[in-house]
């Protein structure tokens, strides 16, 4: 299934994407996508749902992020071992976890802020993991029970606040806006194989990132398992797992995002994204 989220901030709806494409209203099986219903019990009765039988939403309507309050919003730093190489860090011997706030969710298309004095603002594209199923102390074997399914996340970075402020990397991760989400949340049962999806990021039309899943440190069951050793995972929450080469600290010279600049992503079988940086 592929769901995602229609409508004005605060007003959408939950929906789904039908065999032919057409945007269906799911709001009288499910509130919406949120902690409350991600889980494998409501998805099996959508399953056995008639959409026929709904009502047809707009292709034009906003499209907000696939998820909506989740408890938590993980992030995997260093994930790619071609990223990795292109800032120059050693390949971790461990996932590197930071936390994004919740607060910094979007949705796919909606308008990336640049602020007064925020000189080097990033752009990642990534893989995101939702899960649907309490984790905790489980095996990597036992990691796909835990999987709901897959989304299309911008892990939007700036990089002074990240690396150059005291503190962790949750001060350059988690302005409002930094965190595209979506356009569909993917059940997994969807995607044949998540550890080779085809991902890219284009800022005005020029290709900056080109990768594959399958250049991840820790695949996406090692980092379940080894995110329930140090935290219970809970239906909803996000993980996103990491970035190919091409952003913008890893270039010579540095480039970074400015005011009126387009970004472009894509991940294979999970959708696209298209954002605007705008001045706040």
């Amino acid at each position: 299934m592929k769901l995602l989220r229609v409508g004005q901030k605060g007003s959408e709806k939950p929906a789904i994407m039908d065999k032919d494409g057409k945007i269906r209203d799911i709001s009288s099986h499910i509130k919406d996508l949120n902690p409350d219903f991600l889980n494998f019990d409501t998805f099996a009765n959508l399953q056995n749902a008639d959409l026929s039988n709904l009502p047809e939403l707009s292709s034009n309507e906003r499209i907000g992020s696939c998820i909506t309050n989740p408890r938590k919003f993980i992030a995997i730093g260093l994930n790619y071992s071609d990223h990795a190489a292109e800032v120059g860090a050693d390949i971790p011997k461990e996932p590197i976890v930071f936390m994004k706030a919740t607060s910094c969710i979007a949705g796919p298309n909606d308008d990336v802020e640049i602020v007064s004095g925020s000189n080097k603002l990033d752009w990642e594209v990534e893989l995101g993991i939702i899960i649907g199923k309490e984790a905790k102390h489980i095996s990597e074997n036992q990691s796909q029970d835990h999987i709901l399914g897959y989304c299309l996340v911008n892990d939007v970075s700036e990089r002074e606040w990240q690396l150059e402020k005291m503190g962790q990397w949750v001060k350059g991760k988690s302005h409002d806006t930094y965190g595209p989400v979506g356009p569909h949340l993917v059940t997994k049962d969807e995607i044949s194989d998540v550890n080779n999806l085809k991902m890219s990021l284009d800022v005005n039309g020029k290709r900056m990132q080109t990768g594959n899943t399958s250049t991840m440190i820790f695949n996406v069951d090692v980092i379940v398992s080894y995110l329930s050793k140090y935290m219970t995972l809970l239906p909803g929450d996000i993980i996103t797992t990491g970035t190919p080469p091409g952003v913008g600290m890893g270039m010579k010279p540095q480039q970074f995002l400015k005011a009126g600049d387009m970004m472009k992503l894509s991940v294979e079988n999970l959708g696209e994204q298209n954002s605007k940086v705008v001045a706040l």
